[in-house]
């Protein structure tokens, strides 16, 4: 019976430290990432990956709002001092198109040129098929990533 107890503590001290402090478990609401992640689904976030590199393209990120409570899911295209301009939908790093195959329909967005600074990134959601005005999407400064999304 002991052994069974000392089990239990460990296993929930464990489960603790995994769930506060390495993963998020985060449920996506919206349709923003579709079709890549869905509406209704439950992922976790690596809150411990940006403490070793820097996000990268193309990795789909938690950006927290005013806590952890609240985070939005979204897809960084393009990184600390880099332009970035959308034409007709088409998305542009200093004057080059960014091929992006997880978007499946787009609307003809038009975004002027942006040059980051140092210490952010630009994200978007990966379902475009609606106009951008019903979208969130743009800079995020790095201590607002909380981490990558698993999968």
């Amino acid at each position: 019976m002991k052994r069974k107890i000392i089990r239990l503590i460990l296993i929930a001290t464990l489960a603790f430290a995994v769930f506060k402090f390495i993963l998020a478990p985060v449920w996506i609401t919206g349709l923003s990432m579709e079709p890549t992640y869905h509406n209704g689904r439950l992922i976790f976030i690596n809150r411990l990956i940006y403490l070793r590199r820097p996000p990268a393209r193309g990795e789909v990120v938690a950006i927290r709002t005013s806590g952890l409570e609240v985070m939005y899911l979204k897809r960084v295209v393009a990184l600390p001092g880099e332009s970035l301009e959308i034409d007709n939908g088409l998305v542009k790093i200093n004057g080059k198109l960014l091929a992006e195959p997880y978007v499946t329909k787009r609307q003809p967005w038009q975004v002027p040129t942006v040059t980051l600074e140092p210490d952010e990134y630009y994200v978007i959601g990966d379902n475009r098929e609606n106009d951008a005005a019903n979208h969130l999407f743009g800079r995020v400064a790095i201590e607002r990533i909380v981490g990558r999304a698993l999968w």
